[in-house]
This record gives C-alpha cells, sequence and structure tokens, in this order.
C-alpha cells in the first residue's frame, strides 16, 4: 500500500480572502448626529399620524378627512423617500456591500440610537395604523394602512445617505481552498 507519509507538523490553513461580513472591514459606524434632520422627521411624522389617528377615535365623522389626508401625504413623502433610497443605494453598491437588512432596518450600518428610534417610530405607525383601521373597517380610518410606508422610506433614505456598509469584495479575489484529496486505496 501506498500512502502518503505525513509529517509531524500540521497543515498550513487555507487562506479564503477578505469576506463581507468581516469585522476588520466594515467602516465605523456614523455619528448619533447623522441625519438628524431625517430621524425628527421620523418622529414628527408619526406624532402627527398618531394625533390624527386619535381624533378619528374620539370623534369619527369630524376626523376622517384629516385622518386620510395626512395618511396620503404620509404615503406620498414614503414612497418618494423610498424610491430615493432605493436610487442612492444603487448608486453606493457598485464600491459597497449593501444589503436589504442594512438598507431598509439599519441592520449593522446605523449608531443603535438611531436605529431605534427609526424602527421604533416605523413600529408605532404600524400598530396605529392597524389599531384605526381595525374601528373603522369600511371608512377613510382604513387609509391609516398607507402611512407605515413613511417610516421604512425615512429610514431607507437615512441609511443610503448616512449608513456605512463594508467596501464591495470582487469575487475573483477570493480565494477558495482546494477540494479535498481523495485517497486511492489499493485492494
Amino acid at each position: 500500500m501506498n500512502r502518503p507519509q505525513r509529517s509531524g507538523r500540521p497543515r498550513p490553513e487555507p487562506q479564503l480572502g477578505p469576506q463581507v461580513g468581516d469585522e476588520r472591514r466594515r467602516p465605523p459606524v456614523p455619528s448619533p448626529e447623522a441625519g438628524r434632520v431625517l430621524v425628527r422627521l421620523s418622529v414628527i411624522g408619526t406624532a402627527i399620524f398618531v394625533a390624527a389617528c386619535l381624533g378619528e377615535i374620539v370623534a369619527p365623522s369630524g376626523f376622517t378627512i384629516v385622518l386620510v389626508v395626512v395618511s396620503l401625504l404620509l404615503f406620498a413623502a414614503g414612497t418618494l423617500a423610498f424610491i430615493a433610497a432605493y436610487v442612492i443605494a444603487i448608486g453606493r453598491s457598485r464600491t459597497e456591500a449593501i444589503g436589504m437588512g442594512g438598507l431598509f432596518f439599519l441592520a449593522g450600518c446605523a449608531p443603535r440610537r438611531t436605529q431605534v428610534v427609526l424602527m421604533g417610530t416605523w413600529a408605532g405607525q404600524i400598530v396605529v395604523a392597524f389599531v384605526v383601521a381595525s374601528l373603522g373597517v369600511f371608512t377613510g380610518a382604513a387609509f391609516a394602512l398607507l402611512a407605515p410606508m413613511f417610516g421604512i422610506g425615512l429610514a431607507g433614505l437615512w441609511s443610503s445617505r448616512h449608513g456605512s456598509f463594508p467596501p464591495r469584495v470582487d469575487p475573483t479575489e477570493i480565494r477558495r481552498p482546494p477540494p479535498p484529496r481523495q485517497q486511492e486505496e489499493d485492494s
């Protein structure tokens, strides 16, 4: 039987090259001051939406038009912010590895406080919208379900403008380990 002789030293580990999730390659998270206007805009828009929803709950006949207008304005602004975020992210994706979790949910690309405020206001918009819409299913209150587009649009816009993403890895640069050798058995 011919078996390869093993030396006493271990084989070196294969070099895989830099990976997208490699923390050493991730740029620093931006300052909490970055994009403060977008964060404040999200809080203010959410407060206006909640006030319109509370008015609809307290006095349904008097606030339906207000809620419909507020919901449509927030939906339009959120849609424009979402489209702008996507276009900006496309431009940045030529040099940076941008994932959807980072782009719209701020996963790993934003300071924790910014992520909590933007995702918290969006979650608040969703909860309030579903509560109000469930109380007035066949009324103008159903328009409240459009408003949460505002929160996700602003989160995406913040991330596309201020988020930190790792540099894009060229797939030709990644070195893969050689396939394992098959040992030949002689009978």
